[in-house]
């Protein structure tokens, strides 16, 4: 209601798109990584610090433990994995979430 009847049909189609379709909505946050960190594979406990999804690699390494992460739709399972240039869907970016609710796009610029 703060935003406004026109924020919250973009909100709730971007909701739609997102849990029922399972297409990456384009107007999800997005965070820009340097195409040099794909290619050399960036960590995936800090890829979700710096999308600001975790305050903190510890935190990261807890969720991923209880199942809490992923990438892509995908569970998360090992703290040692990295995201690379093979993890960017069809519109070239990757999905972070944590839970079903905190979702962020990672795009290389």
């Amino acid at each position: 209601m703060v935003h406004g009847r026109e924020a919250a049909t973009i909100s709730a189609e971007t909701a739609r798109k997102t849990f029922e379709d399972r297409v990456t909505a384009d107007d999800l946050p997005t965070v820009k990584i340097p195409a040099a960190e794909f290619a050399a594979g960036l960590g995936v406990l800090s890829a979700f610090v710096r999308a600001g999804l975790l305050p903190s690699t510890g935190e990261a390494r807890r969720q991923i433990k209880g199942g809490g992460l992923k990438l892509n739709d995908q569970t998360v399972t090992d703290e040692k994995a990295n995201i690379t240039n093979a993890d960017l869907v069809a519109d070239g970016a990757a999905k972070l979430s944590f839970g079903r609710k905190k979702h962020v796009l990672l795009r290389p610029e």
